[in-house]
């Protein structure tokens, strides 16, 4: 696990709260110039600290019609591999990795049953998964 000083934490922090915030307005937060900004998030994004940007939608926005959680069990030496593979599936809106008898979750997005059958179908012929077991969300409360 990688230590992260006080102004990584903090540059974090900031881009978790708006990943669209400006170099700019990082340094001026953070009291430090664009270039160390600059330097420190290549480094972090280097040392996969930092593995992408993303949008987070609002509870109000139309979500996608059919929506699950697949748990998945993985080969230790390929659960790396297997966790890039998720990622890469723009369908899959987030990977966690878990205790218990699973090793991920993947929760997956997509607009028809069709297309999610396709899904899950390519989720276990990824090298490494060696099980599965998916559910379907019927209704969420916040």
């Amino acid at each position: 696990m990688r230590k992260l000083d006080a102004r990584d934490q903090g540059l974090l922090a900031l881009l978790r709260a708006d990943a669209r915030i400006s170099v700019v307005d990082l340094a001026k937060r953070l009291g430090v110039s664009r270039a160390t900004v600059q330097n420190r998030m290549r480094r972090l994004e280097k040392n996969r600290v930092i593995l992408g940007y993303t949008v987070a939608l609002g509870s109000d926005v139309e979500q996608a019609d059919v929506r699950a959680f697949m748990s998945i069990s993985a080969e230790s030496s390929r659960e790396t591999a297997v966790i890039a593979a998720l990622r890469g599936n723009p369908q899959v809106s987030a990977v966690h990795h878990t205790t218990g008898r699973w090793d991920l979750i993947a929760e997956i997005q997509t607009d028809t049953l069709s297309s999610f059958n396709s899904i899950v179908g390519s989720i276990r012929l990824i090298d490494g998964v060696t099980a599965t077991e998916t559910n379907l969300l019927l209704d969420s409360y916040e």
